[in-house]
């Protein structure tokens, strides 16, 4: 038989620890639709808390778009932003341990960069301008002492570039 133990409110051990209760919960938020493919971001704690796109086909699939390595997150104003958008067929996200923009087919495929590397730049809530063959982005860019320098950018979809300053 179970020893009985007395104690005043409150000051038991629980044998449910906040790690038990959290550990295998999945986060869901920022969704997009691309066609009849629907997105979703998912942050999954068992994963050291990376954030990865899923998709949902129309026949009903379901897989991870960003690959083990990669994580949909961006630091733009310390909190983020929107980290990624699908565009027929494509999905364009900020990774957050370097904090380039890639871009990847969900068919088939590895992210590319479309951002260079060892800029202190990052990217968030991006908006395709298709006409243009281009995505509209917040930069934030942390390259000069002091505050960092908020601007909007245009980056081609194609092309690896910092991004073409629109205000």
């Amino acid at each position: 038989m179970p020893t009985k133990n007395i104690g005043p409110y409150g000051s038991w051990k629980s044998p449910i620890s906040t790690e038990m209760i959290v550990s295998e919960a999945v986060g869901l938020g920022d969704m997009d639709i691309d066609g009849t493919d629907i997105y979703w971001l998912e942050t999954r704690p068992a994963e050291a808390g990376r954030y990865v796109i899923v998709r949902k086909t129309s026949e009903g699939l379901i897989n991870d778009v960003t690959p083990v390595g990669f994580s949909a997150r961006t630091s733009v104003h310390e909190y983020g932003g929107g980290s990624y958008l699908a565009y027929q067929g494509t999905v364009f996200f900020s990774n957050y341990s370097d904090q380039r923009v890639y871009k990847i087919k969900t068919e088939s495929g590895n992210p590319i960069p479309i951002t260079p590397e060892g800029l202190d730049i990052r990217f968030a809530d991006g908006f395709v301008d298709g006409l243009r063959n281009r995505i509209i982005y917040v930069r934030e860019d942390h390259s000069q002492e002091g505050e960092a320098i908020n601007t909007l950018v245009a980056l081609d979809m194609d092309d690896e570039a910092e991004g073409t300053i629109l205000t």
